[in-house]
Order: structure tokens, then C-alpha cells, then sequence
């Protein structure tokens, strides 16, 4: 075994890593880059990056594209069991534990000796306890108290220990509790809005709007609204942390969000159980009357803004007997267009033949997944 253990000391940092869907790593990169964290180097899956525990709060609150911020306790080399349970022993985790916590080990394997999650969950669950027992002196930890999540990462046998600081998926931001037909992952839909060539003072419209994902992320950015904001993260209930620093970060972003900046944001869709949902997820992000939607096909949609962005998710065609409704409403989305000759287009799609049915090739195009299927994502300035 070849492991290390981070440097964990509060006044130095923290050794942090932020997951990320592949092909967002750039922009979780240039966002933490933007709120000043320190060793910031993306690889695949996330970035690597140093903070302190409000730094980290912090990111957790305004990270926009990042899927969970973790603090990196160790990683090294393990090729058997034991391996394994000598890294995880070697963490002080005495430190980061009063010893009620309930402890939940997550783990990931791929392509490595150890290929047994369940083997892997149970052999550093028992390394946690036989240190805390050695450490503190004590034979019994009830587990009745905070969420302590855990998360080892095998792969090519290399493991990376992890806390995690965020609990749930930052995806979840707490405004949509209703999901229409193939949602589209907060994340991802910010990232649509930033790799976009929509900036705050130009009108933005997503004709295919489903339940207002993208409409809603726009929003908050045009707002300045950190997207954490309405929800809770588990470090503010680790033992470690302390938690005036966090209130007082959660009350200076708090501060800053302003809806009143919110104009020129609006949707349509053909389907009205869909617009529902999104007035619905509107209003529970604060967002209630200040996002026009419209119940109007894409074929007969026409904008009198100028100089505006379209941004939009239309359906993939997965199924076969779906795919020529799709092309026929890639070829609506050039003809859309063609009606707002000032408007930039912007669609995710999985499809391949998306530009064919479209009829002209993307001037810019960018590989995303959306979960886990590969898709493309055009841009027609």
C-alpha cells in the first residue's frame, strides 16, 4: 500500500475534491477559481482544490455545476483487503468525530482488484471503529446522532477516501418536488445557460420549457442567487465545524440575492401539465410572476425581442418510434430560427442525426452527458 493522509489542519485547509459530471470539469475549475479557492486543478470527474470549512460551505452554497464538494482524508495505492483497512485506519478520525455520528460508507469500484463495494463498505466501516476504539478508549459508538457520509473511490486500485460536506446531490436545490417526463439535472441545465452566449441583459426563451429547469437557473444567476441557498448541507451538522461562521455565510448570500433583476427570462411549451409543474417550481424558488410561460407549439412561436438566445432540451427520440416526431422537431427548431434571424439557438440532444434533421451544422458543439447518456450540445450563434 502507497497512501497518504491529507493535511487537515483548519488554518492550512483543507484537501477538497469537487465531483463533477464529465465534460462540466472546466467550469467547476473556472468557478472555483472565481470564488478564490487555492490549488485548483480539474481531472476527470472533478477538481481538486485546498479550503477552510467556511470556504467549503461557501461552495457548497454557490457551486452551480459541481455534484458534491468532498474533503479529501487520504488516498493511496491498495491492492488487497488489508490494504484498505491500513489506509482507512491511518485517518485521525478523532478528529472529525464526537462518536455518535451514524456513520454511512458509500463506495464506488471500477476496474480494480477490489470490485466488492459490499466488501469494501464493511472493511473500513470495522477500520473507523477499531481507531476510534484505540484512540478515545471507548468500546461503544451508538450512531444515534448526525449523518457522517463517507465515500471510497476505487478505481485502477488507487482509493480515495472522502467526507463528504454536501449530503444530497447539489443538484438538488430544493425548488423542484415535481418531475415531468426525462428531467433535466439542475447542473446540467446551468451549465446549458452558461456555455450559452445568453448573458444577463439579453432576452433568453426556452420553447421546449417542460417543468422550467433552465428557465430557473437562468434566473438565479441573473438574480444572484446562490443555488444552495434553500437547502442544508451535512457539514453544518459535523462535530468539527463550527456553526456561527456557517449562518453568517448563509446570511451574506441570503443578502445579495435579488429577483428584482430577473426580466427577459420566459418559456413555452405544447404541453400544459408540463407548464403546471413549472409555475409550480417557480414559485417555490421565489421566482412567481417574474418568468412568463406560454402554452404555444414551437411551430407557431414568434418573439418580438430581438437579439435574444434560445435554449432548450427537446426530446431525444430514444425509442424508436419516437425518433421522426423528434426530427421533424429539430427541423421546427431551425425554422424557429429562421423567424428570429437575431437569435442565437442552443439544444442538447443525444441524437445523432440531430444536425442532419436540423439541416445545417453547428458552429459550436460540446460533448455533455445528461446522467449517463452521452449527448452533444449545439450552438448556432
Amino acid at each position: 500500500m502507497n497512501g497518504n493522509t491529507k493535511k487537515t489542519a483548519e488554518g492550512a485547509g483543507f484537501s477538497a475534491f469537487a465531483s463533477s459530471a464529465f465534460g462540466l470539469e472546466g467550469l467547476v475549475a473556472a468557478e472555483l477559481k472565481r470564488l478564490r479557492m487555492r490549488n485548483v486543478q480539474a481531472e476527470n470527474g472533478g477538481v481538486r482544490f485546498t479550503a477552510s470549512a467556511e470556504e467549503l460551505f461557501r461552495c457548497n452554497l454557490r457551486l452551480r455545476f459541481c455534484d458534491r464538494v468532498f474533503i479529501l482524508l487520504s488516498e493511496g495505492v491498495c491492492l488487497s483487503f488489508e490494504d484498505l483497512f491500513q489506509l482507512v485506519s491511518a485517518v485521525p478520525w478523532e478528529r472529525y468525530m464526537a462518536g455518535t455520528e451514524a456513520v454511512n460508507i458509500s463506495c464506488r469500484c471500477a476496474r480494480s482488484r477490489l470490485m466488492s463495494p459490499r466488501d469494501c463498505q464493511a472493511v473500513s466501516k470495522k477500520a473507523v471503529l477499531e481507531r476510534l476504539k484505540r484512540k478515545t478508549g471507548r468500546t461503544v459508538f451508538p450512531e444515534s446522532g448526525a449523518a457522517f457520509p463517507v465515500h471510497l473511490s476505487v478505481h485502477e486500485d488507487r482509493v480515495r477516501i472522502l467526507l463528504n460536506t454536501s449530503g444530497p446531490a447539489l443538484s438538488r436545490r430544493g425548488y423542484r418536488t415535481w418531475n415531468g417526463e426525462a428531467p433535466l439535472r439542475e447542473t446540467l441545465a446551468s451549465a446549458l445557460v452558461e456555455l450559452s452566449p445568453w448573458r444577463p441583459g439579453r432576452p433568453l426563451h426556452d420553447p421546449c420549457c417542460g417543468t422550467g429547469t433552465i428557465l430557473i437557473e437562468a434566473a438565479f444567476r441573473q438574480a444572484h442567487r446562490a443555488p444552495g441557498l434553500a437547502r442544508s448541507f451535512a457539514m453544518e451538522d459535523f462535530s468539527f465545524v463550527s456553526p456561527s461562521p456557517l449562518r453568517t455565510l448563509r446570511e451574506e448570500e441570503a443578502a445579495q440575492a435579488d429577483f428584482g433583476r430577473v426580466s427577459d427570462i420566459s418559456g413555452s411549451d405544447l404541453d400544459p401539465g408540463a407548464l403546471e409543474l413549472a409555475r409550480r417550481h417557480l414559485r417555490q424558488a421565489g421566482l412567481e410572476n417574474r418568468v412568463p410561460l406560454r402554452n404555444v407549439p414551437l411551430q407557431q412561436l414568434q418573439l418580438e425581442a430581438e437579439n435574444g438566445v434560445f435554449i432548450c432540451n427537446p426530446p431525444y427520440g430514444e425509442r424508436l418510434s419516437e425518433q421522426n416526431a423528434c426530427r421533424e422537431l429539430y427541423r421546427d427548431l431551425r425554422l424557429l430560427k429562421e423567424r428570429h434571424p437575431t437569435w442565437s439557438l442552443c439544444a442538447i440532444s443525444s441524437d445523432p442525426a440531430f444536425e442532419r434533421a436540423y439541416g445545417r451544422r453547428a458552429e459550436k458543439k460540446r460533448r455533455l452527458y445528461n446522467g449517463t447518456l452521452e449527448c452533444v450540445y449545439y450552438i448556432y450563434p
